[in-house]
């Protein structure tokens, strides 16, 4: 046995062969595929970077949009603070207001009872006077004794006396 491997021309052969099958499968089949498995690999990587993009996209719509709704809240606040203040403001105008014409009642309230009062004591007067000029033409047309002077003026008096009290 000489060996494993004849070197003939058979050996040249197979070695041309090789070569030639090397070269028909690295331009027909190595170059197509490597070149469409670097394609699909860009492809790929662009894909990632478009998907990092839109996410840093994402992100930061998120935080202005995070941002715009604390600026919405805080209007919000200043908002309801404002009409609060305004309300309190309007609520304390009308509180004033009841307590201007609540004292303008009292007063014309006060004003009335006064001048139904002198009235009163107007018509008391003129009652009196009443009373005392009918005592007094009551005396006149009689002949008073001590006695009956005496009893007409104590039934002057109870007289006078219940007008004061029922009116």
């Amino acid at each position: 046995m000489l060996g494993l491997v004849e070197f003939g021309w058979t050996f040249a052969f197979q070695i041309i062969n090789f070569l030639i099958l090397y070269y028909v499968l690295r331009k027909y089949l190595f170059k197509p595929v490597t070149g469409h498995m670097n394609s699909r690999t860009e492809k790929i990587e662009n894909a990632i970077k478009d998907a990092e993009n839109k996410k840093k996209e994402a992100n930061e719509l998120h935080t202005e949009y995070m941002s715009k709704l604390d600026n919405i809240k805080e209007e919000r606040n200043q908002i309801i603070k404002e009409a609060t203040r305004r309300a309190e403001e309007r609520g304390n105008e009308i509180v004033k207001a009841a307590e201007l014409d609540a004292k303008k009642i009292l007063e014309r309230a006060n004003q009335d009872i006064e001048r139904e009062r002198q009235k009163a004591i107007n018509e008391l007067k003129d009652q009196l006077s009443t009373l005392a000029i009918i005592t007094a033409s009551k005396v006149i047309e009689k002949e008073l004794d001590q006695q009956a002077h005496q009893q007409l003026i104590q039934q002057f008096i109870d007289e006078v006396g219940e007008v004061t009290w029922q009116n």
